[in-house]
């Protein structure tokens, strides 16, 4: 069957569909535990948590599921500089977005305080509550922490955005790995090259990681619906991630206008932009996104971009300008169906295999 796949047998599930784990506290225990209870793989993103969070949120995707899901980190959660932040380069940042506070009528931020990093905190807790699979973006773990997790029966799974990125990875361990596309919504997880120059689409990707590398790999990014997992799979990909479908549904933690968005005609137009965190991300484009495009050295670095531009996207929802506000979403978002969980993995599993199923008559 379709559904035995090298991924179904190593993370213990019975579809090839993995849930997209989101960060920024877009991601629910009851999506994830909705996901893993209909057969595939839930996924917590917990990058902006703190550990007795991931803590909290662990022991309650286990009380509403008995099935494997995965948490997901960041390995760089920051992209600043020893030195800090000057004075010089928060004073470019806070005349390229002045005028939007100003529109907006609030006062322009302080300079954001410095950023400590949480990762080895976060990974501690990983390693203590020990989820079926963990997964874990921008970079690469040590072996020692790959081993650490093998003895410990957690499946790790890295995220490459090149073919260089993907043999790097399975260099180091790694017992999957995700091809990210260009057309994925959210961030983009590029730790060996700038994510700007590394844009290759997702079935192109697929293909060159699995001429290359041996372990399982996992296709995300423009994938929305039974045709496009039969497509992965056809390729070559062991499952499918999927985001964008899963962000939509009323299970998420996206705002019910972030919803509707993706719903809409807006979700036709996508930008790729650093205005909103300092990294690259997908979003429906907003007029922020299109302005600053080409302004990216005035940006702060990640994440003391989110902390500046936050009070600006809360006066934003509140006064309901839309067009200043990034809603992440992908590329495929124009053919969303489906507004409950349990409803998008029936059809996701019913397409497949009637796909499938024509292939064999």
């Amino acid at each position: 069957m379709w559904y035995n796949t090298k991924a179904t047998d190593l993370l213990g599930i019975q579809y090839p569909i993995m849930q997209g784990p989101f960060g920024g506290n877009l991601s629910t225990v009851e999506l994830t535990a909705a996901v893993s209870n209909a057969g595939g793989l839930g996924g917590y993103g917990a990058y902006t948590m703190s550990p007795q969070e991931i803590f909290e949120a662990d022991r309650q995707i286990k009380a509403a599921t008995n099935k494997p899901y995965n948490l997901n980190l960041w390995v760089s959660d920051h992209d600043i500089a020893e030195s800090g932040l000057t004075d010089e380069q928060f004073d470019k940042t806070k005349e390229l977005f002045k005028p939007y506070f100003d529109e907006a009528g609030i006062p322009l931020p302080e300079k954001p305080a410095p950023f400590q990093s949480r990762f080895e905190n976060q990974l501690e807790v990983i390693l203590d509550v020990r989820p079926k699979v963990f997964s874990f973006m921008f970079g690469s773990l040590s072996p020692d922490i790959l081993e650490q997790c093998r003895r410990l029966g957690i499946v790790t799974v890295g995220a490459a955005t090149t073919l260089d990125e993907a043999i790097f990875l399975e260099n180091s361990g790694v017992d999957m790995i995700i091809a990210s596309g260009f057309e994925a919504g959210g961030h983009r997880p590029s730790f060996l090259a700038s994510a700007e120059s590394s844009i290759t689409g997702t079935f192109v990707l697929l293909q060159l990681i699995r001429e290359k590398v041996k372990v399982p790999v996992i296709a995300a990014g423009g994938i929305a619906n039974g045709k496009g997992v039969a497509a992965a799979l056809a390729l070559g990909a062991s499952a499918a991630q999927i985001g964008t479908a899963f962000l939509a549904v009323d299970e998420s933690n996206a705002l019910p206008i972030h919803r509707e968005m993706l719903f809409s005609d807006m979700a036709k137009y996508t930008t790729l932009s650093r205005a909103y965190t300092g990294r690259l991300g997908r979003g429906i484009t907003s007029r922020i996104a299109k302005e600053v495009l080409g302004n990216e050295a005035a940006v702060l670095p990640f994440p003391l971009q989110t902390t500046f531009i936050s009070p600006l996207r809360k006066a934003a929802l509140e006064q309901q300008k839309w067009d200043m506000i990034l809603f992440w979403g992908g590329q495929i978002a124009p053919i969303l169906k489906h507004k409950k969980a349990k409803d998008l993995m029936n059809s996701l599993i019913k397409e497949t295999t009637a796909y499938f199923d024509e292939l064999k008559a």
